[in-house]
């Protein structure tokens, strides 16, 4: 399961020209993601263009109570299981909406058991400097205060059989993988209905990735506070 990547720079976004109401100045996350933290998102835009937002990674469903079952609750939804997403109170109703979203990246971060301790490896989509995962997203409204809350969470699929993923985490851990797009596919899964969403997540785990690896690990910066 995928805790740490690296999101897209505001640089690396304004080199794309689908981008509706782009505002390069007013666009600020932190470099590392983790969860908790704010990070750039992409949704559908008009005529099969994409909109940029920010959200919080850790998917916040609309049916929290408050800001103390939405910390608690967000802390474990930072990944979906694409097998069950459909049903997980957490997440069905989202899924259910179509409310697809592209975390634009340029690597993410997972752990390599093979020499029997955990070594951070940085992996990213091969000849593809910029890609993105595929995810849910959700509004909360905080019900003391009126506050919106954007969230969301990032898809995964089972990875035993991937060359490069089935090396990572713990030998007796099942293998995961985000579902990774390029850029090629973003519009195409923010526009999908939920049969090409479902084979998209099928496609997943035959993409070719590159990884080596990295084990500084960056200093965490400021999480996002409810």
């Amino acid at each position: 399961m995928c805790t740490n990547y690296t999101p897209a720079t505001p640089s690396d976004l304004s080199g794309l020209d689908r981008i509706d109401g782009w505002q390069p100045l007013t666009a600020h996350w932190p470099a590392e993601t983790f969860p908790g933290y704010a990070a750039p998102l992409l949704l559908a835009g008009e005529g099969g263009g994409l909109r940029l937002d920010t959200g919080r990674y850790g998917l916040v469903p609309r049916w929290c109570r408050d800001r103390r079952q939405a910390e608690t609750v967000s802390r474990r939804t930072y990944n979906a299981r694409s097998e069950t997403v459909a049903e997980k109170p957490s997440y069905r109703q989202p899924w259910r909406e179509k409310r697809w979203v592209v975390a634009p990246m340029r690597d993410f971060f997972e752990p390599c058991w093979e020499t029997g301790r955990a070594v951070r490896w940085r992996i990213r989509l091969a000849d593809e400097p910029l890609f993105g995962a595929a995810g849910l997203h959700e509004t909360w409204i905080d019900p003391h205060t009126g506050e919106r809350v954007t969230s969301f969470t990032l898809l995964t699929v089972n990875a035993d059989g991937h060359g490069l993923m089935r090396r990572m985490h713990r030998p007796e851990d099942e293998k995961r993988m985000l579902v990774l797009l390029p850029a090629h596919d973003w519009s195409r899964w923010l526009q999908a209905d939920t049969a090409e969403a479902l084979g998209l997540l099928q496609e997943a785990g035959s993409r070719c990735l590159e990884g080596e690896p990295a084990p500084a690990r960056p200093e965490r910066q400021q999480a996002l506070g409810f």
